[in-house]
């Protein structure tokens, strides 16, 4: 039996750049940067004051009070993501089989924002245990899989996928594979983080990982310049409905691209750094490319992890210098992450957007603020530097690791 064909049929955001995906892609395109002072929490005392964070957001747009004080924020921007990836897929899940219908939804982290306030309530007080009856539901990462399924009556495969920075293509892997392997025809899948607080940025502060670049924040994250000083920390949702390709071509389906393949590695080198001459990051490509059946030659975009630490950038790039040879300067690069910041367990789902974007408009989305290339980096390369390049993307890459070694590359072709 011939393998069964993955696409793309919705997509939907909330992100830093957008709350939704025309407003993320004209900004993506436009290479503007979210980051700006942090308003979520008085931030006066921390090291870093400044993040990604979604802009101009009021829930009860979107959820009655009982719905609100039912959802982390991490769990909002999942329900509204999908939402808007559904609603562009035109499918009308009365008329599938349920049972063929199913959900994988990822995070690093989950419900940080439940956890610290119930926690901190339960500080101030006089020890009594009172706990929110909502308190274990908003914080647990897999309840967002539960709540889209239960929504949309999905009855199909349902589960989280949390592998830090890594989550979200894990879990478009996993969709992947449960079509092809005939299990679903139909898999909504993707990512969200809500860690912009306390414990969030202060945890991350004392692994040293954030940009301190308090004077300037617009300009902090900048993958590749010979300045940059960590990650800005960023946060949302993004959501995709993959679809069988015969099952969508039978409901007339508008079709984005082929998801064409994912791959997976480990680096087995160190719970936060990267392996330094990108071995794992290189080991996630390669397989990646074979399971899309694809060449490195065939490569027009690759989405970089990019997430402008000192380490981790230069490592890819010689991943990429391994793998791709002498055509890598025939590549488009860019590293959305300069724009949108950090999404953590959520970076992966909307960078695999900008993929999409890349295969529609073809345009390749720029790597912003650059000022000062790292010496140590190819001066030859084509970073997509500053501005939005035009171009044909036949076959867009993404790349995003995470904390522990973990490695996943998705890999998405234009349907002639």
């Amino acid at each position: 039996m011939a393998e069964r064909r993955v696409v793309v049929t919705g997509i939907g955001t909330i992100n830093p750049l957008g709350n939704n995906v025309a407003e993320y892609f004209e900004n993506l395109e436009k290479g503007v940067s979210a980051a700006a002072p942090i308003t979520h929490f008085d931030a006066r005392k921390h090291k870093t004051r400044f993040a990604c964070e979604v802009k101009n957001y009021d829930p009860s747009q979107y959820f009655d009070r009982k719905e609100v004080r039912k959802y982390d924020d991490f769990a909002q921007f999942a329900m509204i993501a999908v939402a808007e990836a559904v609603a562009d897929s035109k499918i009308d899940f009365a008329l599938c089989n349920p049972q063929r219908a199913g959900v994988i939804w990822c995070t690093g982290v989950g419900g940080l924002t439940s956890f610290f306030a119930e926690v901190t309530d339960y500080a101030a007080g006089d020890g009594t245990p009172r706990f929110s009856p909502f308190f274990v539901p908003r914080m647990i990462p897999d309840l967002p899989a539960g709540y889209i399924s239960i929504k949309y009556g999905l009855k199909g495969p349902n589960y989280c996928v949390s592998s830090a920075c890594a989550s979200s293509n894990h879990g478009l892997i996993s969709a992947l594979d449960q079509i092809r392997a005939g299990r679903a025809d139909i898999m909504i899948a993707g990512g969200s983080e809500a860690v912009i607080n306390i414990p969030g940025i202060g945890g991350f502060n004392s692994m040293q990982a954030l940009s301190t670049r308090n004077d300037d924040p617009q300009h902090a994250s900048r993958p590749f310049d010979a300045d940059r000083d960590g990650f800005v920390m960023g946060e949302g949702a993004g959501a995709l409905i993959l679809e069988e390709y015969e099952h969508a071509v039978a409901r007339g389906a508008k079709i984005y691209c082929e998801f064409a393949g994912g791959g997976m590695s480990a680096d087995a080198h160190h719970m936060t750094a990267p392996d330094p001459d990108g071995k794992g990051a290189e080991a996630s490509m390669r397989n990646a490319l074979a399971d899309a059946a694809a060449e490195p030659s065939d490569v027009d975009y690759i989405n970089v992890h990019g997430t402008s630490t000192p380490l981790g950038d230069v490592a890819e790039l010689k991943a990429l210098h391994s793998l791709f040879g002498e055509n890598i300067y025939n590549i488009n690069i860019s590293a959305t992450k300069s724009m949108t910041g950090h999404l953590l367990g959520a970076a992966a789902a909307i960078e695999a957007l900008a993929c999409i974007f890349a295969i529609g408009h073809d345009t390749v989305p720029p790597t912003i603020n650059v000022q000062n290339l790292d010496p140590a980096i190819d001066s030859r390369l084509n970073l997509t530097l500053g501005t939005a390049q035009k171009r044909n993307v036949r076959v867009a890459v993404s790349n995003t690791f995470g904390f522990g070694g973990h490695n996943a590359t998705v890999v998405f072709r234009k349907v002639e």
